[in-house]
């Protein structure tokens, strides 16, 4: 199985322009994830049919409306495709992070700047003095909390790095949790957009036993759908609202 999803990327990616000449093996960006799951079943095939077509965007040259894409398989193997001045870079995904800007090495090089940060408490005494946690967790104290992208991804990074499995899909929405971001901390009071940015669904994959898990912002039940239940030879591309009812 393979999975494949974009996040936004904005002022850091670039794609090539387009050419008509080369329509042939063109590949708009936000239909990449198509293009992937419609053919291959690993990232080694991915990476490999890569050079064989060029990526472009639909937004004017200049535009900060930029993608790049997380890409996993059942193997457990992950990785980072981002497109800068029209070049592909295909990064393995040690992490298996993804938040949006800056690139996906600075994000990795930065968590260098946590390197202070475990699991558990501090020690009680500091020299002559004796100390008392406030609660528990405290040797996490430091951890970024705010929404931006890279606070995001440390954040994550920590969080998955001491996680244990009590129950995995459960466990990866507790994760998952700790990146939302509400409707209205990105924009001034009162200056809110009609369709403001924020996490309007969580989604966790399990390849190997084929199916989908999700939640929104509408409806906090973990819902599943079992991909082994379609007949993909047979059921056409369809689509349905997230939520029937909003409230």
């Amino acid at each position: 199985g393979l999975s494949a999803g974009l996040f936004y990327f904005p002022r850091y990616g670039s794609y090539s322009t387009y050419d008509p000449a080369e329509n042939h093996r063109t590949v708009n960006d936000l239909q990449l994830v198509t293009w992937m799951l419609a053919q291959f079943s690993s990232v080694d095939e991915v990476k490999t049919a890569l050079p064989s077509i060029r990526i472009i965007g639909l937004d004017k040259p200049g535009s900060t409306s930029t993608v790049h894409w997380h890409i996993s398989d059942s193997s457990d193997r992950q990785a980072v495709l981002e497109i800068v001045d029209g070049i592909p870079h295909f990064y393995d995904n040690p992490v298996g992070i993804l938040t949006n800007s800056p690139g996906f090495g600075w994000q990795l090089t930065n968590r260098n700047n946590y390197i202070n940060l475990f699991s558990g408490g501090v020690a009680p005494r500091l020299g002559n003095l004796t100390l008392t946690a406030f609660g528990a967790g405290s040797g996490f104290l430091g951890l970024p909390g705010d929404v931006t992208p890279p606070s995001r991804f440390v954040r994550i990074v920590f969080y998955k790095a001491t996680a244990y499995s009590f129950e995995t899909v459960l466990q990866c929405f507790h994760i998952l949790n700790n990146s939302d971001i509400p409707i209205g901390i990105e924009h001034p009071v009162g200056k809110s957009p009609d369709i403001p940015s924020a996490t309007r669904w969580t989604s966790a994959i399990d390849l190997t036993n084929r199916k989908i898990y999700y939640k929104t912002t509408y409806n906090s039940t973990i819902r599943c759908i079992d991909l082994k239940n379609i007949d993909f030879n047979t059921v056409r591309y369809q689509s349905f609202p997230l939520d029937k009812t909003r409230q």
